[in-house]
């Protein structure tokens, strides 16, 4: 069943399925060393970065997109975590810079993704902190992004349904920020920072409301990303 043909029946159960999250959390413990990841086209390994112990996760320069050969989209470059996630909440803190050799289109993208099957078909939100404290008030509002693969990569979603899978937040490339996604069916909220209120809410998960999987850090062209304190509780 699709997330579009369940919708008002999500809308009618929500403060149910929030009660039932609380009530059956339980945790799953994060990888603790990087052998512990699958890759796909990134690398990781332990790195210190502004003083704290994290993973840096980094991709090959040939592996960039190149926009005068091809439509720029989002793509399957991660490292994740097998695990059998479906519902529940993925709190993760994040740093990104850009690398020397990072394109102009360089956004400093950086996130997570979940509900990664063996095929890599999964969910994403990721953020494009160089866009925050930019002065063209659209690329502003780009700082926040929704995707799924395949096929729902930001370019469809901002043609298909321009600003609903896209939001601002206030970040910056080279900071410590704290993501957590909460995940229920068809929904998806992410929260920046710790704050009380939600950047982006999602309410037609494209994969569907039984797609499940692993977790794992993503990142894009020309960013070096940095997670700690990755934590993954399941309903």
């Amino acid at each position: 069943m699709s997330c579009q043909r369940i919708f008002l029946k999500v809308i009618a159960l929500i403060s149910l399925g929030t009660n039932m999250a609380q009530a059956s959390a339980t945790p799953i413990a994060p990888a603790i060393d990087a052998s512990e990841f699958k890759l796909n086209v990134v690398s990781i390994e332990k790195f210190t970065f502004k003083g704290k112990e994290a993973f840096e996760v980094a991709m090959p320069r040939d592996a960039y997109q190149d926009p005068e050969k091809e439509v720029l989209t989002d793509r399957a470059n991660l490292a994740w975590i097998p695990i059998d996630f479906h519902n529940g909440t993925i709190e993760v803190d994040v740093a990104a810079v850009l690398a020397r050799d990072a394109p102009n289109y360089a956004r400093g993208f950086i996130g997570l993704g979940f509900r990664i099957d063996s095929n890599l078909s999964f969910e994403g939100i990721y953020l494009r902190p160089a866009n925050s404290r930019s002065d063209d008030q659209v690329r502003r509002n780009h700082s926040v992004q929704y995707f799924a693969l395949p096929g729902y990569g930001f370019e469809r979603l901002r043609k298909d349904a321009p600003e609903k899978y896209e939001s601002y937040v206030d970040i910056e490339l080279g900071e410590w920020s704290h993501m957590k996604i909460e995940v229920h069916d068809c929904d998806a909220k992410l929260y920046v920072n710790r704050a009380k209120q939600p950047s982006l809410v999602v309410h037609d998960l494209k994969l569907g409301p039984e797609h499940k999987g692993g977790v794992g850090f993503w990142i894009d062209s020309g960013t070096l990303g940095y997670f700690r304190n990755l934590k993954v509780t399941s309903e």
